[in-house]
């Protein structure tokens, strides 16, 4: 398997062993590093020097009543979902866990993802919710060869693990495991390759088409 030349960076990883990223940018960094040791490794030693940290550090002392607070919320709060776990890419499995754990009831006998619950975002262009609320959307983007998204920037950021096939932009070209990650100072414009493109994208802040015509559009149209 090649392994990805296009990775997350230190400050995502660190955001992510620290268990400080929602749960869609920790899913896609996590399917990342599930197609890159490289990562995994890094990922490990900073978890490990976290421990050590948290290790030396002095207790502090409790205040009267923290206890019973402690109690209380737990009665009211829902728990934060439990930051993915990677694992690397088994030979009977298309897409990887903690990914694949997310699609249960989508994949046909063969380890596919069926037909059903793909929606039209533009020609040749669909999608497939995996999560959605106040912390952004992630999903599943399906690209027939040589489409093109309309020219945009972010509102906030963007993370896309390639899965199948790739894409090219101004910056480069992104294929299985590889990560690319927007944000509101990047302009650009991805392109499927021919045999298309499978991605898993979480978008936090949206997207904002560019241009005279694209802002005309984002009036109508939510990507």
């Amino acid at each position: 398997m090649i392994r990805p030349s296009h990775h997350p960076g230190d400050t995502l990883l660190i955001d992510y062993a620290g268990g400080a990223l929602c749960e869609g940018a920790s899913l896609a960094v996590a399917t990342h590093l599930a197609f890159c040791p490289a990562c995994r490794h890094e990922v490990a030693e900073m978890e490990a020097i976290g421990g050590v940290l948290l290790d030396e550090l002095e207790p502090e002392p409790l205040s009267s009543g923290c206890l019973e607070a402690l109690m209380a919320r737990l009665d009211h709060e829902r728990p934060a979902p439990c930051r993915p776990t990677p694992k690397p890419p088994a030979e009977q499995s298309r897409y990887p866990e903690p990914l694949r754990s997310y699609l249960r009831g989508r994949l046909d006998r063969d380890g596919r993802i069926g037909e059903g619950g793909w929606r039209f975002l533009q020609p040749g262009m669909r999608c497939m919710d995996l999560l959605s609320g106040p912390n952004g959307t992630t999903r599943l983007i399906r690209m027939k060869g040589g489409v093109g998204v309309p020219k945009h920037t972010h509102g906030g950021i963007e993370l896309t693990v390639v899965l199948e096939g790739g894409f090219s932009d101004e910056f480069g070209a992104f294929l299985p495991g590889d990560l690319a990650i927007g944000d509101p100072s990047l302009v650009h414009r991805p392109v499927s390759d021919p045999e298309g493109c499978l991605c898993l994208a979480t978008t936090i802040g949206g997207l904002r088409l560019t241009g005279p015509v694209g802002r005309l559009f984002n009036r109508f149209i939510k990507f």
